[in-house]
């Protein structure tokens, strides 16, 4: 039996993997304060007709979702590129905890409301990105 069912050999891919978890998280934040602000029955129903309006923290948590979504392929094929070339490396490996980290710490600044340390946080992740991208290319 070889080790293959181990998704995260190296520590890229756990990174990955984690920010994979943390985006399946995203999805569940802001559904949840939908269904607080429509009940239960709107949820589990055809959601026909206009919802009600979910609240200024759940439509902050949809605009990080939005966000996420926007990198997330981004960051999964310059990993899954780095990885499959060979490229990884020091500058992979802080990419991809820059990334993760910032990712993480920026969901909460976004819904609590925080202006302008939520935007530094933002460019930390984007300079992650930046960072794979970079050993990939050089």
């Amino acid at each position: 039996m070889t080790d293959a069912w181990i998704l995260a050999t190296t520590p890229e891919l756990t990174m990955l993997t984690a920010t994979l978890i943390l985006a399946f998280v995203l999805i569940f934040l802001p559904a949840a304060g939908r269904t607080m602000a429509n009940g239960i029955g709107w949820n589990a129903g055809p959601r026909d007709g206009v919802p009600a309006r979910p609240g200024v923290v759940t439509e902050r948590l949809e605009r990080a979702q939005a966000n996420m979504w926007e990198t997330l392929p981004l960051f999964i094929g310059a990993v899954l590129i780095a990885h499959v070339t060979g490229e990884e490396g020091p500058l992979t490996f802080w990419g991809t905890q820059a990334f993760f980290w910032a990712r993480l710490v920026y969901i909460p600044l976004y819904a609590l409301g925080v202006p302008f340390v939520r935007s530094v946080v933002w460019l930390i992740a984007m300079g992650g990105l930046i960072a794979i991208f970079a050993a990939i290319l050089t």
